[in-house]
């Protein structure tokens, strides 16, 4: 990470994560993990409450988009599915 000190900013490097992520929404990565896993799959590998009890694509974007991490795994995971060659 790099600063600039003149604009108080602060830079971070693009990595290569993010750019396969382009123009995937979080409700598209759901959308497929759970066509693909299912969402008791989904829970045993991020053992999340809207994953777990009454799941529903709605309630998890809601707390995806409020709790980093837990997007962060949702991001690793979508990466690491079977499928991942199949969509870029």
């Amino acid at each position: 990470m790099r600063v600039d000190l003149t604009r108080n900013v602060c830079f971070k490097p693009m990595t290569t994560e993010k750019k396969t992520l382009d123009g995937i929404t979080l409700e598209i990565m759901l959308t497929e993990l759970v066509a693909e896993l299912g969402w008791e799959t989904m829970a045993q590998h991020i053992n999340i409450r809207c994953f777990t009890s009454d799941p529903s694509i709605p309630s998890s974007l809601k707390f995806l988009r409020r709790t980093l991490w837990a997007r962060t795994r949702v991001e690793e995971l979508y990466l690491n599915s079977s499928s991942k060659n199949s969509r870029t």
